[in-house]
């Protein structure tokens, strides 16, 4: 298999990493608008699609104590992991458009919607964007158990037994099954995906070999990484990663050029208030900019991402173009 037009490739990717910002006058504006609304006076709901321990159960479980402190209202997670995530987006697609049920979201959103041609919801018209959060880069780990000394080592062990080794991810359409699709095909390889219910699943079958190797997310692997329990072999994004230094990333291992980064945020269901809109993301990104919050994503490998509401709803309108001529490209399809 051809590598991808390294030209392509890099509008595409760099249509998919474009970070949000946002002018303090607007942002400003925002605030004042959202504060004047009688919200909230009860719990509020946040739907996570996948796993205890996923990277989206991670960020809902820090920023949702926050938000009490400042509300006096309950945050509870509830964790719904199934079908790449689609389950959890119905969930909040149906919901009342009140504020009190919200989806936080990775990259999976807009992959879903690239990949399946019939969904319980319509990813563009259904959701209500508040604001992107985080932007977190992938790292490509193996299980110990193959031995494997670099990436090389991994790609040239996928040339000689096609379809040999097999692929893990969080579900289809995630971004983790995107960052391994998008990899396969750079690489010219052919493997076998197997999906998940969520990133924890995913890294207990590496580590212990079921599955040979795993795009997975910064958030939620670096602790296995430390101690040895997964073999890093590369970072996805263009530049080397603080947390880990040694590791080189993917354009200087192997393939030159390549880069990836997924991304986390919050929607509400269609039609949810305006000024409900504006007063979450006017919480949220306070709490996300808050020395405390950056330092601790920071030291997990995610840095803050926020925005407005539009910019985040322009972020997944385009990466589900993206992602759809990577898919495409690769032969990706539902299982």
């Amino acid at each position: 298999m051809a590598l991808i037009n390294q030209g392509w490739a890099a509008a595409l990717l760099a249509m998919a990493a474009l970070p949000l910002s946002t002018s303090a006058g607007a942002q400003g504006a925002q605030s004042t608008q959202g504060s004047q609304v009688n919200y909230p006076t009860k719990p509020i709901r946040v739907v996570v699609p996948f796993s205890a321990g996923s990277a989206t159960d991670i960020l809902s479980r820090m920023i949702g104590p926050k938000l009490y402190e400042a509300w006096g209202q309950q945050v509870v997670t509830d964790n719904r992991p199934s079908a790449g995530g689609t389950v959890a987006g119905g969930i909040v697609a149906s919901a009342a458009p009140d504020g009190y049920t919200l989806l936080l979201t990775s990259s999976a959103f807009a992959g879903s919607a690239a990949l399946y041609d019939q969904l319980p919801y319509d990813t563009v018209r259904d959701f209500a964007g508040i604001t992107q959060i985080a932007s977190t880069p992938l790292v490509i780990v193996a299980s110990p158990s193959l031995g494997l000394k670099s990436l090389k080592d991994l790609i040239a062990l996928a040339k000689q037994k096609p379809k040999f080794l097999n692929f893990a991810s969080s579900g289809i359409g995630s971004g983790t099954h995107y960052g391994s699709e998008l990899f396969n095909y750079s690489a010219g390889i052919s493997a076998t995906h197997v999906p998940y219910k969520g990133v924890p699943e995913a890294m207990n079958d590496t580590m212990t070999g079921r599955t040979q190797y795993f795009v997975a997310p910064t958030l939620a692997v670096i602790p296995l990484l430390k101690s040895g329990r997964l073999q890093a072999l590369a970072v996805t994004p263009a530049q080397r990663i603080v947390q880990l230094p040694e590791v080189p990333t993917v354009a200087e291992a192997a393939l030159p050029g390549f880069e990836y980064d997924g991304w986390y945020g919050f929607v509400a269901p269609a039609k949810t208030p305006r000024a409900v809109v504006l007063k979450l993301n006017a919480a949220i990104v306070r709490i996300l900019e808050s020395t405390e919050i950056r330092e601790k994503l920071l030291a997990q490998g995610a840095v803050v991402r926020t925005g407005t509401p539009e910019a985040f709803e322009k972020l997944i309108r385009e990466e589900i173009v993206t992602r759809r001529k990577i898919f495409q490209a690769a032969g990706a399809k539902p299982l």
